[in-house]
């Protein structure tokens, strides 16, 4: 006899052909910035179960056009500027140095099975509209319902959801009956605490009614801030709600790896558990004491700046996690943050023989070599020179105001080498 058939099996919520069960699971949270590509590749190498990527708003998701990035081998969202999509639609020919934003990006390979798209949203439709987009290539779709902060609160997202559920109820039961079951992946939502322990479970209960195959809670309530400890009071009242419904429960908050986070599941009956901050400033947290441990930051930092260049990472990105990578006191620091590209950044950590595949990144991304205060200095005094002696005061002013050294970005035909449109999706000229 099979455990579903069991006379005393718990019960359990069906997970589609192409959805991922969260029981058993120690997975990367979702993070803004630092849940970008290359973190959950590593946080993947070093043994998460399962990646969330960034909160990402349904309409900046909606209107993309998915290409296949064949130098990255990765899929990708991207948009263009409204300016540019206007001139094609009125036939005008748009600037060629006009770049493509990459709104999101997986590895269709490495995250297969793996990755869970968080959504950020506020109306059924925008979700579903936004969800059909990424539904064939993801894992599952989950819901941010737990956010504080402005960017997501905004426009009733994030944790303003908890104080409209009848809002979020209709977003979910919209995600399983118009994506979940079509593209047959699992629909889950992300919440917080609310002020009192009944008003949790009575969320909780509505939540685990609309058909979604998990829930995780962020064991905080919305005005608190990371550097307050974890509330852990209510987690088995929310754990025996999922139960009851056969609804997987991750916990969230607090938990710094691994091992602490088996135990928490043992001691809480939670199905899994998500970790944020720890693998924010190393992704070895997903390692066992028994499997090592926790790495060093130096192998870390070498291994996040291979991923980063091989799947072209943006570079603003890059450089901050490496911020949170590098211990602030380290003498690589300092010059790690002056640095203007991933040429710069790879002589700053000396790690010389990535030079010439940083430069080749730096290509490719348009990010111009730094200039040295010579170099800079003499453009200037030829600009000046330019002017002619014969100027006003005001003029030569004027001329000191003026950015140097910034010239055209190279034509999109440049950077979109190697990418290869998507039959079926939208096809813009280049």
């Amino acid at each position: 006899m099979t455990d579903a058939l069991a006379p005393n099996a718990p019960k359990r919520v069906p997970i589609p052909k192409n959805g991922v069960d969260y029981r058993g699971k120690i997975v990367l949270a979702p993070m803004v910035r630092s849940g970008e590509l290359p973190s959950r590749l590593l946080a993947l190498k070093y043994g998460a179960d399962l990646v969330w990527g960034p909160e990402t708003i349904d309409k900046a998701l909606i209107g993309t056009t998915r290409r296949i990035n064949t130098i990255a081998n990765t899929i990708e969202w991207t948009r263009y500027p409204s300016s540019y999509l206007r001139d094609v639609e009125n036939g005008v020919t748009p600037s060629p140095d006009v770049n493509a934003s990459v709104i999101y990006r997986l590895h269709p390979e490495k995250e297969r099975g793996k990755l869970i798209f968080q959504i950020g949203t506020a109306k059924p439709e925008h979700a579903v509209e936004a969800a059909r987009l990424v539904a064939a290539d993801v894992a599952g779709i989950d819901v941010n319902a737990g956010c504080p902060k402005p960017f997501s609160t905004t426009g009733g997202m994030g944790a303003a959801l908890l104080q409209t559920p009848d809002r979020l109820v209709s977003i979910l039961e919209a995600l399983v009956r118009e994506v979940g079951r079509e593209f047959e992946i699992g629909i889950s939502v992300k919440i917080r605490l609310l002020e009192t322990p009944e008003k949790t479970e009575s969320l909780v209960r509505r939540l685990v009614g609309t058909g979604i195959t998990g829930l995780t809670v962020h064991c905080r309530t919305t005005p608190m801030r990371p550097r307050e400890r974890a509330i852990r009071e209510q987690l088995k009242m929310i754990v025996g709600v999922c139960e009851e419904a056969g609804v997987a429960c991750l916990m969230n908050g607090d938990v710094t790896g691994k091992d602490e986070a088996i135990q928490l599941m043992q001691e809480y009956g939670a199905d899994g558990a998500m970790i944020a901050t720890a693998a924010e400033k190393n992704s070895s947290c997903f390692r066992s004491q028994a499997d090592g441990g926790l790495v060093g930051w130096e192998q870390i930092v070498r291994e996040y700046v291979e991923l980063c260049l091989e799947v072209e990472n943006r570079w603003g990105n890059t450089k901050y996690l490496l911020g949170q990578l590098i211990p602030g006191k380290e003498g690589c620091y300092r010059p790690m943050n002056q640095s203007k590209g991933y040429e710069d950044m790879v002589k700053a950590l000396r790690f010389d023989d990535l030079i010439e595949k940083a430069r080749h990144v730096d290509q490719r991304l348009n990010i111009k070599p730094a200039e040295s205060k010579a170099v800079k200095k003499a453009k200037r005094k030829e600009a000046l020179a330019g002017k002619g002696e014969g100027k006003g005061k005001d003029e030569n002013m004027d001329a000191k105001r003026v950015k140097m050294g910034v010239e055209p970005q190279q034509p999109l035909r440049h950077i979109l080498e190697g990418v290869q449109e998507v039959p079926g999706a939208v096809q813009l000229s280049v």
